[in-house]
């Protein structure tokens, strides 16, 4: 099987590799109302903002800010952003390995909630999303397509005292 473009530069230069570390921010309105956006690789896979630490990123608060900047157009400096103080550790989908370095099988996913008074309008990166819905964030849980995503949301329902 031929290598892709992104595959072989990822071969070339290993500082294109992905950090194993990342962050899922979970952008809900104050009634719960959680933004949910579709992947362009995955048709029907419906995601919260994700992204992996970067080497240009000071630390996990400010790899949360660039990555709401980047999926959605969102400001996260000019909302609540909080660290959730947790993490959850899974094993990289085998499709999507090639993005780290040989040998890594498993992220280390850290959650953050970002809260807006109401929903926005979002600004999509076309080449990582081809949609966005703002839904009831038990909704939200039946159609994310990680479990992490689930148990994000699931966290958000607990920090307001409810449950799935």
């Amino acid at each position: 099987m031929k290598a892709s473009k992104l595959e072989n530069s990822k071969l070339e230069n290993p500082l294109a590799f992905k950090t194993p570390v990342s962050v899922l921010v979970v952008i809900h309105t104050t009634d719960l109302q959680v933004l949910l956006i579709e992947r362009a690789d995955k048709e029907g896979f419906w995601q919260s903002v994700t992204g992996s630490v970067e080497t240009e990123d000071a630390g996990l608060i400010d790899t949360a800010v660039r990555e709401v900047m980047e999926e959605t157009g969102i400001d996260a400096m000019q909302h609540k952003l909080t660290d959730w103080q947790t993490s959850n550790t899974y094993e990289i989908y085998p499709h999507w390995r090639y993005r780290y370095a040989p040998g890594v099988i498993e992220n280390v996913e850290h959650l953050f909630g970002l809260e807006l008074p109401a929903p926005a309008a979002i600004k999509l990166a076309p080449d990582e999303h081809v949609n966005y819905e703002w839904v009831d964030w038990r909704e939200a849980a039946k159609r994310v397509f990680s479990w992490t995503n689930v148990d994000a949301l699931r966290r958000l329902g607990e920090r307001h005292g409810l449950t799935l």
